[in-house]
């Protein structure tokens, strides 16, 4: 069985960043080690919600994993919420990087041109630093456009995004991919662009007339189980893009699906089924 560890924060009750990550990859049959970065009662979406910083635990944790031998095929990181927290799992992966595994980064931070309130220019220039780490990246335009410098748009061809594409690969990544690109009016979808290959892909949904918190993470998450089992990139991209748009179909057509999330849970018999399983 294939092992991974994924990092970010939990939200307790939101469908988000762990509490999506871990039952969804380890329903794909892989095992799932986590290391949470905060504790929070709710996504922020939500008024009046706790929060818990965890910082100080990541340390060590990694360190007794390494005092214990255990290792991963696959890193993967979500919400990091500190310049300090990216610090340390950069230090992490140098210290369980090896020939065989995968580091995969979604550098949550922004969206529809804004970044998240708790983060500024600096914070993107010091998440461009940890995708240099990686091997595979899935930003969404806004997070790209302020790691690369170029300008934010939502009117954009197929040209404009594949020069953004390599932009981002002279971060250091091996593949660069940008979620929610649509070529055509009613399509959304992934475009991922492999440097060692110069190889471009692009792949498509339906744009379903709903949006959802979480749905980011649902994909990024569903991506990295899907290469654990045996995928390449971009077929993992189509299982993740495919397994996301599901879900949001299913809460659409649920009337007392929740306004917070994704029904992630009642898609994972089709996700399974989209993995031969």
């Amino acid at each position: 069985m294939k092992r991974i560890v994924t990092i970010q924060d939990i939200s307790c009750v939101g469908k988000c960043s762990l509490t999506v990550a871990l039952p969804i990859i380890s329903a794909m049959g892989v095992e799932t080690a986590i290391i949470p970065t905060a504790v929070l009662s709710t996504h922020t979406m939500f008024k009046n919600f706790t929060f818990k910083d965890l910082t100080e635990e990541i340390q060590p944790i990694t360190r007794h994993w390494k005092e214990e031998n255990i290792d991963f095929d696959a890193i993967y990181t979500g919400y990091l919420g500190s310049f300090e927290q990216i610090d340390i799992v950069a230090a992490m992966f140098d210290e369980f990087k090896t020939d065989s595994n995968v580091i995969v980064v979604d550098p949550v931070m922004g969206d529809n041109g804004k970044l998240y309130p708790a983060f500024d220019e600096a914070f993107a220039a010091k998440m461009a630093t940890l995708c240099g780490k990686a091997d595979i990246i899935v930003p969404n335009m806004t997070e790209a456009s302020f790691m690369t410098g170029m300008e934010y748009k939502e009117d954009y061809d197929e040209e404009y995004v594949k020069k953004m594409l390599l932009q981002l690969s002279k971060l250091g990544a091996k593949i660069s991919v940008l979620t929610g690109i649509g070529f055509k009016e009613g399509t959304t979808g992934v475009m991922g662009y492999d440097k060692e290959a110069d190889e471009f892909f692009y792949y498509s949904n339906e744009k379903l007339p709903k949006n959802f918190h979480g749905t980011g993470d649902v994909f990024a998450s569903t991506f990295v189980g899907a290469m654990m089992n045996g995928m390449d990139w971009k077929e993992g991209l189509k299982v993740a893009a495919d397994y996301t748009a599901e879900c949001i179909r299913i809460t659409m057509n649920d009337k007392d699906g929740c306004w917070y999330g994704v029904n992630f849970e009642q898609g994972i018999p089709y996700l399974l089924k989209k993995l031969g399983k």
